[in-house]
């Protein structure tokens, strides 16, 4: 299986359910909301996959002192660029990997403090999404946007297939959806809208 060795940072405190990664700079390459990412696992060939949920510039004083005046260029680059307070990323843990088992539920043990959170590879991301057992991890999280993590990680699952087989597999994720909010027809019609309008 292909996999991306560039870090996306650090983690600073997780769970078995998710964890906060820390970042320096986020870069147009660094994942973003419902990016599929990977944590390395305590076992050999191991990993924990998750999805990016929120991600958070934390605001430092030196900050604070330029917001009421306007700051030379200079000191507004060297800020973006070498910040002292990291960009927080919170991810959702939605699965593992036990050598070439994929499991999609919560894994035995948390990533630990200052292991490399990576972003998945589109080989990673196709043998993830192979299945959809993710879903029910997502709809049910606490203080999680699932609806819009769904719908925009089923999105970049789509984009990592050949462009022949994105409709089929967008199509099949949306039978699983109306299988598992058959009873909740409002929110089930809201994310397969948000799904369809970005396709269109």
């Amino acid at each position: 299986m292909s996999e991306t060795r560039i870090p996306v940072g650090r983690v600073l405190r997780a769970s078995n359910r998710g964890f906060t990664v820390g970042c320096r700079v986020m870069q147009p390459d660094i994942p973003a909301f419902g990016s599929f990412v990977r944590a390395d696992a305590r076992t050999p060939d191991g990993a924990i996959y998750g999805l990016i949920y929120d991600v958070t510039v934390q605001d430092d004083l030196f900050v604070r002192r330029f917001v009421m005046v306007e700051p030379p260029e200079e000191v507004v680059r060297d800020q973006r660029e070498n910040r002292q307070v990291p960009i927080e990323v919170s991810v959702l843990a939605v699965g593992y990997r036990t050598g070439d088992r994929i499991v999609h539920a919560i894994p035995p043990q948390p990533p630990v403090t200052m292991d490399y959170l990576y972003p998945c590879s589109p080989d990673e991301i196709v043998a993830f999404t192979r299945r959809f057992d993710y879903f029910r991890l997502v709809l049910d999280a606490p203080g999680v946007p699932a609806d819009e993590l769904i719908a925009t990680s089923l999105l970049a699952a789509a984009a990592a297939r050949p462009a022949e087989e994105r409709m089929d597999f967008l199509v099949e994720a949306g039978r699983e959806l109306t299988r598992l909010l058959a009873n909740d027809l409002i929110r089930l019609d809201g994310l397969l809208q948000r799904i369809r309008s970005a396709t269109e």
